[in-house]
């Protein structure tokens, strides 16, 4: 059922678009949880709160007692940060008036689903909606498993050596090329900030082709979310990314933050089984929704 105009016009009242001096309150409610806000601290802590270095804006949901509460990042993800039901129904009627920017919608499962629900009759149909996607976090690697030695930091030089494995690794999760509609120019200067900030690891075979990769695409003060996690198709069922994963997590461990993160599909039980075995536990569940 569509808002009322009254409950439309409350709902807009309390939320608004924050900016430079909403700094410090805004990273204070994104510390909240180090590992489900990663993805949005991130970025608020590199550049701040302007929408064009952060690309996107920042909404903020106020409680009655003036304080900030909710935050809601919306540029090409639209990602909620701890919103309640009065916050997801003020961050949907804000997000229906501006119209779909976006090209998907992510973060906490339940909060995430009430969005959608909001959002679906105005903003419909999606591609495609995971429900349920398994939020796991490891603070000490598994006993037992001896990381890879051969998976490295991707050196400056070897972007286009990797390129092609990102482009995979892209096309069989989300179902679309990253190539498209620019041409890839997004997607290749993303791989090349990964590149050169020293957060893409991979291991290479004796041809130069890529046999396992990973990011860190996410670092802050307390948390890292790795992604991409990806294996060649002719080198599956081999235990490369288990043995590939815990290298990656034995260094971002060391090197990076005190807590690794990672989202997966409900139904990649390979993956999850995999994560498990380096020391990944569940601590949450993401939803995605997809257009």
């Amino acid at each position: 059922m569509l808002p009322s105009a009254f409950q439309a016009a409350r709902a807009l009242a309390t939320t608004r678009v924050l900016d430079a001096p909403d700094l410090a309150d805004t990273l204070a409610v994104l510390h909240r949880d180090p590992v489900a806000n990663a993805f949005v601290a991130t970025r608020v802590e590199s550049v701040g709160l302007d929408p064009w270095r952060l690309g996107g804006e920042m909404w903020g949901w106020y409680d009655e007692n003036g304080g900030l509460e909710s935050l809601c990042y919306a540029g090409a993800n639209l990602v909620l940060v701890n919103a309640g039901p009065e916050a997801v129904r003020a961050f949907a009627e804000r997000a229906r008036r501006q119209g779909r920017r976006c090209s998907s919608i992510v973060g906490p499962a339940d909060s995430t689903a009430a969005l959608w629900a909001l959002l679906e009759r105005s903003w419909g149909p999606a591609r495609e909606v995971r429900a349920h996607q398994p939020l796991m976090a490891a603070t000490a690697p598994a006993a037992g498993v001896t990381p890879d030695p051969l998976v490295r930091r991707v050196r400056k030089n070897e972007v286009e050596a990797v390129m092609p494995a990102c482009v995979a690794m892209f096309t069989e999760e989300v179902g679309i090329s990253p190539l498209a509609g620019d041409g890839g120019l997004l997607y290749q200067a993303r791989v090349a900030e990964l590149v050169s900030t020293g957060r893409s690891f991979a291991r290479f075979d004796e041809d130069g082709q890529v046999v396992f990769k990973a990011e860190i695409g996410a670092v802050t003060k307390g948390a890292c979310q790795i992604q991409g996690v990806w294996v060649a198709p002719e080198h599956r069922g081999r235990g490369l990314s288990v043995t590939g994963m815990a290298a990656v997590l034995d260094l971002a461990l060391r090197e990076v933050a005190p807590v690794v993160s990672l989202y997966v599909n409900d139904y990649n039980l390979r993956a999850r089984a995999a994560y498990r075995r380096v020391g990944f536990r569940e601590v949450g569940a993401f939803m995605s929704v997809l257009f």
